[in-house]
């Protein structure tokens, strides 16, 4: 077993220690850079060369292809981060330089020079692997074990995303398609120097979270590391694995969003309101404005539930939450039945399609983030968390290569069979669930609202809590 390091009672406000909201202002900015520039990215590479605000003037089937690979390094490149911080540097610092990566990366998309663009991607990719997986982990460590308000608390952190990625697809949306697409990225740079100097000056609220522990020489502790895995640590990774299955599912359709469905938007919707029309990117604002609306309800239901006794399990919300996102792209369908008979489709069907993808992603991507931090061994908790995001990396990259098969298959095709298959699958998951929840040994049963009674407590997670 770990040996348990003392942790110091933190700091709190609105109930939750003061570091988680250090985090979320440090991801709220991160993520304004990444989805500002996520908005604009697929609609500069089909802009054509000749407009006024000119483009690459790739095809779609090359920009979706692009994405795909983009989105998907994005993450799969969390596991050396995530490594990285675990063996030599600590989750603390791995977001450190992930953030400088980040504002190099975003400024030099900022330059209209072809290099400028492959570079400030690459360093967009390492940037964002060594902050991703490492300060959601901290997100975790601010909580000690069975504490309930650990999924409030990831909850409470993604409306942090949001917040950033709502704000980003408006202006740097606007901004790029009216003004010029590297004004955008360079308001995103802007926007992750933000996030840095947040991060740095709330170093204070994170002295016990993520820091990296040297080599210890004491034989038992030595000992302690090298162990093989027990087996109940292996049966909660082979859970862990399921629930991976769910991720790269619901990624794979999900990401349309920034893809397939953001095309769609600029090309066969209707978008005039009178005679103002919609940014196309503005639709990306959907998505966050739900969560940042349905987020902490969500979020409460489902702690209700629990404390009620009734199902609650974090493998029974990611499947729930995998069959409502799957049943929003039935609305897909109807916008590209519409567009087949009359010629364009409503706004409408993005918007109620966004609502249940949101929906679905509150029952699933928050919850899988705290699952990853209550079933993962101690010393792998970064690297874990890095797997977790490579798996979504793949599911991006399904997400691009469906969105290409709209050039030949059509969008209704390809809408209705992401629908159909999202909901089976979720069903299929749902159904034999019961089995694998054996598997984490209880590691839910005795979640409770905590409330510390004494100054210090025992974390047993140095790894994490540092």
């Amino acid at each position: 077993m770990d040996e348990p390091v003392t942790y110091h009672k933190q700091k709190e406000i609105f109930g939750h220690p003061i570091g988680l909201y250090i985090l979320f202002f440090t991801e709220m900015w991160e993520r304004f850079s990444y989805y500002g520039m996520r908005a604009i990215l697929v609609l500069y590479l089909v802009a054509r060369t000749t407009d006024g605000n000119a483009g690459l003037g790739w095809t779609n089937q090359e920009a979706l292809s692009l994405y795909g690979w983009y989105t998907m390094l994005v993450y799969v490149m969390s596991i050396p981060g995530g490594w990285i911080a675990d063996k030599f540097i600590g989750q603390k610092k791995s977001v450190l330089y992930g953030g400088i990566l980040l504002v190099f990366g975003h400024g030099i998309l900022s330059v209209e020079e072809v290099w400028a663009f492959y570079s400030g991607l690459a360093l967009i990719v390492a940037g964002v692997g060594m902050l991703k997986p490492n300060i959601s982990t901290m997100v975790g460590g601010l909580y000690a074990p069975g504490d309930i308000r650990r999924d409030k608390g990831f909850t409470i952190f993604y409306i942090g995303i949001n917040v950033g990625a709502f704000a980003a697809s408006l202006i740097v949306g606007y901004v790029g398609e009216v003004y010029g697409w590297h004004y955008g990225f360079g308001l995103a740079a802007i926007g992750m120097t933000l996030g840095l100097i947040q991060y740095i000056v709330g170093q204070k609220h994170l002295k016990h979270v993520g820091n990296h522990l040297p080599k210890s020489t004491d034989p038992e502790e030595v000992a302690a590391a090298k162990r093989p895995l027990t087996k109940i640590e292996k049966d909660r990774i082979k859970v862990l694995l399921l629930s991976f299955l769910l991720v790269i599912v619901f990624w794979g359709a999900y990401e349309q969003a920034g893809g397939l469905m953001n095309i769609y938007a600029m090309e066969k919707t209707n978008r005039f309101l009178g005679t103002f029309e919609i940014p196309a990117s503005w639709f990306q604002s959907l998505n966050p404005a739900y969560i940042i609306i349905l987020g902490t309800f969500v979020a409460g239901f489902w702690a209700k539930r629990k404390l009620k006794g009734k199902n609650a399990s974090s493998l029974f919300k990611m499947c729930i939450g995998l069959i409502i996102m799957g049943a929003g792209f039935f609305f897909m369908t109807g916008a590209a039945a519409q567009y087949q008979a009359e010629g364009s489709s409503a706004m409408y069907w993005l918007v109620l399609a966004y609502l249940f993808h949101t929906t679905g992603e509150l029952c699933l991507s928050p919850v899988a983030l705290s699952y990853i931090t209550k079933l993962t061994p101690v010393k792998y908790a970064s690297i874990m968390m890095g797997i977790y995001f490579a798996m979504t990396g793949f599911g991006d990259k399904i997400a691009g290569l469906l969105g290409e098969s709209a050039s030949s298959l059509g969008e209704f095709t390809v809408f209705t069979g992401i629908a159909i298959f999202s909901v089976a699958f979720g069903f299929l998951v749902l159904i034999v669930r019961k089995r694998f929840e054996k598997l984490t040994h209880g590691v839910e049963d005795n979640e409770r609202e905590f409330v510390p009674e004494q100054e210090k407590f025992d974390l047993g997670n140095p790894t994490i809590n540092g």
